[in-house]
């Protein structure tokens, strides 16, 4: 089968066509989680870690999308229960972090477990400063488990997530792409990313083209990993 381009309704390319499995049961700590009850109302199913428990890399996404129930694979974490494999999103950086080396040595999650839904229903706000507050206890719970040496934040809101765990503050997310800072409560490299559904908007006002923004990441991952 030919490869296609990740960001269309055609079939995911060899590296990313297989749905990754769903999450081990010593990650899921609390499966009917209601502490935020909007989400709990507009999530069809929590969408807890997927990928490798010894992995070096974790990838930390905003929060699942809408997705689509209808889709053959790849309907987005509030359908199934895993994070990042929606269409766009998770596709995308899926491949990215294969294309880098990473692809058999990560595990993804998000900062906010639950779709949270805007008053379209089908579409995503942002969360809230206290759902987000409310599910940091997840997060952490995972990277204790994991023990990875590198969270690769994809935005704002999942770094701002990582940053109050070590009480600290988020100044301006742009200025902050690519620049990696150690947290020492965590024990782990922070390494913020632009969100994959941005990515095209932003890297450009970076001062990257798209194989150098890879790259530059890749370098970087393999320094902060050795």
């Amino acid at each position: 089968m030919p490869a296609t381009d990740p960001d269309t309704d055609a079939e995911p390319d060899s590296a990313t066509a297989e749905a990754p499995a769903y999450p081990s049961d010593r990650t899921v700590l609390e499966p009917d989680c209601t502490r935020c009850p909007a989400l709990a109302d507009s999530r069809e199913c929590i969408s807890w870690g997927t990928g490798d428990l010894e992995a070096d890399v974790v990838v930390v996404g905003e929060a699942p999308g809408y997705g689509n129930p209808d889709a053959d694979r790849w309907r987005g974490g509030n359908w199934t229960g895993k994070a990042y494999t929606s269409r766009h999103s998770g596709r995308r950086i899926r491949r990215m972090i294969d294309e880098i080396g990473y692809g058999d040595d990560a595990y993804y999650t998000n900062a906010v477990k639950c779709f949270p839904a805007s008053e379209e229903l089908t579409s995503n706000r942002e969360p809230t400063p206290e759902e987000r507050a409310n599910c940091r206890t997840h997060l952490l719970t995972e990277l204790e488990e994991i023990d990875p040496t590198v969270v690769l934040a994809t935005g704002k809101h999942a770094t701002k997530t990582v940053l109050a765990s070590e009480d600290r503050e988020l100044e301006g997310f742009i200025d902050s792409v690519l620049e990696p800072v150690r947290c020492e409560r965590l024990d782990v490299w922070l390494l913020p990313i632009l969100h994959p559904s941005y990515q095209d908007v932003w890297i450009g006002r970076l001062g990257y083209e798209p194989e150098e923004y890879l790259e530059a990441i890749g370098k970087r991952l393999d320094k902060l990993c050795e």
